[in-house]
């Protein structure tokens, strides 16, 4: 809205999460975020991916859109409950207000975010 320029990170996809940056980057972010929960070896997982970029490009400076391996971080998925993958978690204000299970089409996934902002 403010047609100010967008820093070239988040031109360039979703943000890696870990469990060790996962509060400062997810839970304190001043936009809405949407946590894609993948693993390399998920099908489903690498099907939903270019939708997730497509998003990330989509709501540059809107929301963060951000990608957690769960098997390499298996404390923030356990936290949120995580049980099957993809799942998509979404934040608002530090706390987890929605949650999409599956391979979602991306009009589901846009009007659960159109919703936050």
């Amino acid at each position: 809205k403010c047609r100010a320029e967008l820093p070239p990170a988040a031109a360039a996809g979703p943000l890696a999460v870990t469990d060790a940056d996962f509060e400062q980057r997810v839970l304190r972010a001043p936009t809405p975020v949407l946590l894609d929960c993948w693993a390399d070896w998920c099908g489903p997982c690498h099907m939903l991916a270019p939708t997730i970029d497509a998003l990330a490009r989509d709501y540059a400076g809107r929301v963060l859109v951000a990608k957690l391996d769960v098997d390499a971080n298996p404390a923030t998925a356990g936290r949120f409950d995580v049980r099957s993958i993809p799942t998509m978690l979404v934040f608002r204000d530090g706390q987890l207000v929605d949650r999409l299970v599956g391979v979602q089409p991306r009009g589901a996934i846009d009007a659960r975010l159109r919703g936050l902002l």
